[in-house]
């Protein structure tokens, strides 16, 4: 490597930065927030760069550089589009052993200065020596989404404890052991969770338990979305790749799996049309089984799941057994599927409001209240309703639904073989019978379906090509 990554203590040191301009701005606020004492030698520095001097124990020059501004100083930074300026500021640096970065001039820099992930106390620095730093700007983006905010806290309550956990645990085994439950388990997701103070009491009582070996199991319900990965949420992410135990259901996508930890333990729990893997009853002793074990569990379901997921129950018996769980808000299908079909569920022309029902009848029967479900100007978006269609399709014009009015059927929606089809409450029913769109599927009702022609934007398939609804009579 062409350069040793190091990270030097500025706090109350001397520096000095050439340049009064935008980019000497820049590196001001690095300069600063690390509380180096930014000396600034310009013929001009901009306002805000005076403000941040002055804010922050900094001064400024107003004048010619010259040598002897060197006296003294830790670091120098020559932030300054003149060339033979920048390279005498290079060579008076190295002739005194300073350390010297010249703004994109890496021929000129004794040390870079990294894009840096700032989680204080911890701090991430990526460098790629100058050859190409938007490259580390793109990585130091990327790991801003998979590192909380509460990182620094975490950092801090551990340096808290530092001492008490060397005079409980007498080897670096057991220290080890404690310190990775700690910052991976339950504990760390209160301090994310912003209950530090919560967090502080568990450390407490594990030091006062003093055993390395025991943990504290929790559930973590997490809604997977719709299928597409891109959807999740970080949090989502974050839960899914420390977990040791992962129960699925049929609806999560195979990319959202993969993105699970590579080691935990995946079990399929998923229910399909007259087809349940596992019973929910199952599925709740699995949950209190694997957390009394001391284990992480994932409970990763499609869409969201409080939303005819059935999260609720499972978080019933959880609370009956004092097991701690967090929930996770996912994409319900829903949003995800009619948004990738170009179909607002709500427009001031034709909806304000809109119904999420469920499909899946129970006992087979048509137990809805369908006469709440036929008011004008409002969507409707039916979960889980291929194998009752003809029955929804008719229970509505029934109650008063005008029979042409738009609806369609979103399949698969979000994953690359999404498919949506158009019709009417009156015809929807037999034109699926001939197109046999597979589950997982949506339908939806409502004038807002006339927009699916134009706001169409993932690349779909539509079938029933040169279908035009006519808008349903108010």
């Amino acid at each position: 490597m062409d350069y040793l990554p190091l990270f030097f203590k500025l706090t109350g040191q001397n520096v000095l930065l050439v340049g009064g301009g935008n980019v000497a701005l820049r590196k001001a606020r690095l300069l600063c927030r690390s509380g180096a004492l930014v000396t600034v030698i310009s013929h001009k520095v901009c306002e805000e760069l005076q403000d941040l001097l002055d804010e922050n124990q900094g001064q400024s020059i107003i004048g010619e550089y010259h040598s002897a501004l060197l006296e003294g100083k830790m670091l120098v930074i020559a932030a300054t589009d003149d060339n033979p300026l920048n390279e005498r500021v290079h060579f008076d640096a190295v002739e005194r052993n300073i350390p010297v970065n010249v703004v994109d001039s890496p021929k000129l820099c004794t040390f870079v200065f990294p894009a840096i992930v700032d989680r204080s106390p911890i701090v991430i620095g990526i460098s790629s020596g100058g050859s190409a730093p938007v490259l580390a700007r793109l990585l130091r983006a990327r790991l801003e989404t998979w590192i909380p905010k509460s990182y620094g806290k975490l950092a801090s309550i551990a340096n808290h404890f530092r001492d008490r956990v060397k005079q409980t645990f007498d080897t670096v085994n057991h220290r080890r052991v404690f310190w990775e439950n700690v910052l991976q388990g339950q504990i760390a997701e209160k301090v994310f969770a912003g209950r530090e103070q919560e967090a502080i009491d568990l450390i407490e009582d594990k030091l006062t338990n003093e055993d390395p070996d025991h943990s504290v199991g929790e559930v973590y319900l997490v809604g997977g979305g719709p299928g597409d990965p891109e959807l999740l949420t970080f949090k989502a992410l974050r839960l899914m790749q420390q977990a040791d135990v992962v129960l699925y259901d049929a609806l999560v996508s195979d990319a959202v799996l993969d993105l699970c930890r590579r080691d935990a333990d995946l079990i399929f729990v998923g229910k399909k049309r007259d087809n349940h893997a596992v019973p929910q009853e199952g599925i709740n002793e699995l949950l209190v089984k694997h957390a009394k074990a001391g284990q992480r569990v994932v409970r990763l379901k499609g869409g969201d799941p409080f939303i005819f997921g059935r999260g609720g129950e499972e978080l019933q018996t959880l609370k009956a057994h004092d097991i701690p769980f967090q929930v996770v808000p996912g994409i319900t299908a829903a949003s995800a599927c009619s948004t990738y079909a170009g179909i607002p569920l709500t427009h001031r022309n034709y909806a304000q409001s809109v119904k999420f029902v469920t499909g899946q009848l129970k006992n087979r029967t048509s137990d809805l209240n369908f006469a709440e479900l036929v008011h004008p100007n409002q969507t409707v978006v039916f979960y889980m309703g291929l194998h009752t269609l003809p029955t929804l399709c008719a229970k509505m014009i029934e109650h008063g639904k005008p029979a042409n009015t738009p609806t369609a059927i979103v399949s698969r929606g979000t994953s690359a073989d999404q498919k949506v089809l158009t019709g009417t409450l009156e015809n929807i029913a037999e034109r699926q019978a001939q197109a046999k769109l597979p589950a997982p599927a949506l339908i939806i009702v409502g004038e807002v379906v006339e927009m699916h022609d134009n706001l169409s934007w993932f690349g779909d398939e539509v079938l029933a090509q040169n279908l035009t609804p006519v808008k349903a009579e108010p």
